[in-house]
């Protein structure tokens, strides 16, 4: 431990960035207090991806029974019992917040205390109002839902976001979601599938491939969801229905409204000014490439900072920032985070996935490039599950054709999302892809199939 210190590194957050900071400190054989001020985990395990994929999956296994594509195997599906399945989840979230987070930590040997804590000046932390020092601080509070500025009325009626829309435990009739991004799609197919009739306010997927966002809108659409594409303005509230008014000056009404419009940074409770922590325009902490903030004692890192706002972004970041911020040797190079080939995920029914860049993103960032788009009809594991709502695109660099991004939408789409990294992170051309091994009738056969493309090769398998 640094003399003079309580401890070498106080982590303020436990979760997923504030966990991988803990752990990476531990493992370095350094003293470390972790401090949270609310439930344990953070926003994935507790409110965010674990919560909302436990509801889709069921969800998606009654759509599923729905629309069945087998008419030799019929099933069926009858009401919902949401508060069963709010239950379940919640069975979930605490068994995992004990074998995830409490027993990891007990394990490591840090100690997560309950409290509050806020910077009285540059050099203390206080918690609770107990000063806590340290060598070192990583700042790992989250972010929040964020409602939007320039949509009148809010204030005056009752709204949902997506952690308390996950705690009904009734279903409403009727649901209008402001918002278009993944959280404002994962909840309006969720809602749907379970038999709420939904209404979209807002632009679908805008920083995916148009390919894959016209077969998501399609998909909403052809499910009853009600999609506009349009700004909403003002919200109003009479008796039991929340009536949305839009740009364009139609006026919507639904029993519930859920907003989800982004997410802000949780800072409010930290009085970053007094440590001389700047953030951006939107509150989030500024950070150098290596976590660092304008307090040369203090790193950030997860959804706190600007940074891609994933469960496994924040431990990339948490992690790098305990290592900087114990890093002694100056000759030791700091540790940066790759953002190479990131994917993503929208866990829509069918999924929409990315890794790297977009063609649009990649000529954004200076790149010839050329790209092609693989229907899923052409995708024989697409043919014999009867569901050929999908396609991949491949964008790659002009002259090198290394590939520089992977885009897809289909059913387990995601599962295409790790070899596809993989592939662009070694810096594998088409060439190399479509001349690789693909074992017949799996949904990732569709990344040689569609690499073959880039040289005058037919979308044909093996076999069909």
């Amino acid at each position: 431990m640094v003399q003079g210190f309580d401890v070498d590194l106080v982590v303020v957050g436990s979760g997923g960035a504030g966990m991988a900071a803990a752990i990476a400190a531990r493992r370095a054989g350094k003293e470390v207090l972790v401090i949270e001020r609310d439930t344990i985990g953070g926003t994935c395990v507790n409110i965010g991806c674990v919560p909302s994929k436990t509801l889709l999956a069921a969800a998606g296994i009654r759509q599923a029974a729905l629309t069945n594509p087998f008419p030799g195997a019929p099933t069926s599906a009858a009401g919902v019992d949401l508060g069963s399945l709010v239950g379940q989840k919640d069975q979930l979230l605490t068994r995992l917040r004990d074998t995830k987070y409490v027993e990891v930590a007990a394990a490591h040997g840090f100690e997560i205390r309950t409290g509050e804590a806020s910077f009285v000046d540059s050099d203390t932390l206080v918690v609770d109002g107990t000063p806590v020092t340290a060598g070192s601080i990583v700042l790992a509070t989250g972010a929040v839902p964020a409602l939007p500025q320039d949509v009148t009325g809010l204030d005056e009626v009752d709204y949902l976001t997506s952690t308390t829309a996950m705690a009904l435990t009734e279903l409403p009739e009727s649901m209008i979601i402001i918002g278009g991004g993944y959280v404002g799609i994962e909840q309006a197919q969720l809602f749907a599938d379970l038999g709420t009739r939904v209404t979209i306010i807002g632009r679908i997927a805008p920083t995916a491939e148009p390919e894959m966002t016209a077969i998501l809108r399609q998909t909403l659409t052809h499910d009853g969801i009600t999609v506009i594409e349009e700004h909403a303005t003002g919200v109003t509230q009479e008796h039991d229905q929340i009536q949305v008014a839009t740009a364009s000056g139609r006026s919507l009404c639904a029993e519930r409204l859920l907003v989800a419009t982004g997410r802000r940074p949780s800072t409010e409770h930290l009085n970053l000014p007094a440590a001389g922590i700047t953030t951006d325009q939107d509150g989030f902490i500024l950070v150098d490439d290596h976590q660092r903030t304008t307090n040369a004692r203090v790193f950030a890192a997860g959804d706190v900072t600007a940074a891609p706002q994933y469960v496994y972004v924040a431990a990339a970041t948490g992690k790098a920032a305990a290592a900087n911020a114990l890093r002694t040797d100056p000759q030791v190079p700091a540790t940066k985070v790759d953002y190479t080939g990131l994917p993503a995920v929208i866990f829509s029914r069918p999924q929409l996935a990315t890794a790297g860049l977009t063609e649009a993103a990649a000529r954004r960032a200076g790149y010839r490039c050329h790209s092609r788009v693989l229907s899923f009809q052409d995708l024989p594991r697409a043919l014999v599950n009867h569901d050929t709502r999908g396609a991949l695109k491949m964008v790659a660099e002009t002259g090198t054709d290394k590939i520089l991004g992977i885009s897809a939408i289909g059913d387990h789409a995601a599962e295409l999302l790790l070899p596809a990294t993989y592939a662009i992170t070694a810096g594998m051309t088409t060439r190399h892809l479509a001349d690789t091994w693909a074992p017949y009738l799996t949904t990732s056969e569709a990344l040689r199939l569609v690499a073959g493309t880039f040289h005058d090769e037919l979308p044909t398998s093996c076999c069909a």
